[in-house]
C-alpha cells in the first residue's frame, strides 16, 4: 500500500463525515419558519426569485433549475447584477429568496433594502442567524454548519452542501403541495433518456420496424425466410383476421431442428409457441422493458384491439436509451 493512500483516504472519509453532519443538522431547521416559507412560495401569485453571490449564487442556480423542472416557477438573479439593473426581474407578487452563508456580504447588504422597499416577501437562507440578512428576512431558513469540510474551515463545502439540500427539501415539499406527478415531470423533461422513459411509448418504437408474419400453414422454409428477411429474430403467426395465434423465434427453430429428423412436412403451426407475451401500442416503453426483463425474453408482440401491429425488440429500447 502506498504511504500516501492512507492519509488521502482519511481525508476523504473525514470530508464525507463533515458534509453528512451538515445535512443531518438541517433536521432542526425544519420548523415553523420553514413551513411558512413553503406555503408562502406555494401561494405566491408570482415566481420565486433566488439571489446570491459567490458559491451561494451557483447553488441558487441549481435550486432554480430543480424548482422549474418540478412545477414551481423560479428564476435566478445574481446579487451583484441585481443592483446594476437586473432588479427589474422582480415583479409584484414575486417571492425573493437570498442565499448566503455569512449573511453579511456587501452586495447582499445593498440588495436587501431594495427588496424590502419593493414590498416583496423576503426569505433568507442563511448560515448565520444573527446576520444582517437573517434579521431582515421575513422568514429564515437556517443552513448553519458547525465546520466547513475544508481543512482551513474557509472554502464553502459543508455550507454549500447544506444549502443544496435545503433547496431540494423545498422543491420536494412544493411538489407534494402541487400534486406534481410523473406525467407532469415528463412535460418538463421531453429531451434525453429521462424524458424518453417518461413519455416514449411502444407505438413510437415499432414504427420503423418490419412486421414479420406467417400463416399457421406456412412451410418451414417460409418461416425461416420471414424471420431472416425481417431481421427481428422472430415472426408472429397470424390467422386470416390478422389475429395472433402464436410466435416463432429463432430459438424455436433451433430446438425444432435438434429434435426432428424429417423436417420436410413441418409447418408454422408445428413450431409456434401459443399464448405469446403481448403489449398494446399505447404502453410506455419503460413498462414494456419491465415485461421483457421479468419474462427473460427479447421480443414482444404488439397488438391493438386484438389485431397484430408488429414486434417490439429489446434492441429498440437499447437504441433509444431506455435500457
Amino acid at each position: 500500500m502506498s504511504h500516501m493512500s492512507l492519509p488521502i483516504r482519511q481525508t476523504a472519509l473525514h470530508t464525507i463525515e463533515l458534509e453528512a453532519q451538515s445535512v443531518a443538522g438541517l433536521a432542526s431547521s425544519i420548523n415553523e419558519s420553514f413551513e411558512k416559507a413553503v406555503h408562502t412560495i406555494h401561494q405566491a401569485k408570482g415566481r420565486l426569485v433566488i439571489s446570491g453571490i459567490g458559491k451561494s449564487a451557483i447553488v441558487g442556480q441549481k435550486i432554480v433549475s430543480t424548482l422549474n423542472s418540478t412545477g414551481t416557477p423560479a428564476l435566478f438573479m445574481h446579487a451583484a447584477d441585481a443592483i446594476h439593473g437586473d432588479l427589474g426581474m422582480v415583479q409584484q407578487g414575486d417571492v425573493v429568496m437570498i442565499i448566503s452563508k455569512s449573511g453579511e456580504s456587501p452586495e447582499i447588504k445593498v440588495l436587501v433594502p431594495l427588496i424590502r422597499n419593493f414590498g416583496n416577501t423576503l426569505i433568507s437562507m442563511v448560515g448565520n442567524t444573527n446576520s444582517f440578512l437573517a434579521q431582515q428576512g421575513d422568514l429564515v431558513l437556517d443552513t448553519t454548519v458547525s465546520k466547513e469540510a475544508c481543512p482551513n474551515n474557509l472554502a464553502p463545502t459543508s455550507s454549500t452542501t447544506a444549502q443544496m439540500v435545503m433547496g431540494d427539501v423545498l422543491a420536494v415539499c412544493l411538489m407534494e403541495l402541487n400534486g406534481f406527478t410523473g406525467q407532469d415531470f415528463a412535460k418538463y423533461h421531453p429531451g434525453g433518456n429521462l424524458g424518453k422513459r417518461l413519455y416514449l411509448r411502444v407505438a413510437d418504437l415499432i414504427q420503423a420496424n418490419e412486421k414479420p408474419s406467417v400463416r399457421p400453414t406456412a412451410s418451414l422454409k417460409e418461416v425461416i425466410v420471414e424471420i431472416t428477411e425481417k431481421r427481428l429474430g422472430v415472426t408472429a403467426v397470424t390467422n386470416n383476421e390478422n389475429q395472433v395465434v402464436g410466435i416463432i423465434t429463432d430459438g424455436d427453430l433451433r430446438r425444432m431442428l435438434e429434435r426432428s429428423n424429417d423436417i420436410s412436412q413441418i409447418t408454422a403451426k408445428d413450431i409456434l409457441s401459443p399464448h405469446p407475451k403481448t403489449v398494446v401500442a399505447s404502453l410506455l416503453a419503460v413498462e414494456a422493458l419491465d415485461i421483457l426483463r421479468k419474462n427473460d425474453i427479447s421480443q414482444l408482440i404488439v397488438e391493438e384491439a386484438g389485431k397484430y401491429l408488429g414486434i417490439l425488440h429489446l434492441h429498440d429500447l437499447v437504441r433509444e436509451g431506455i435500457v
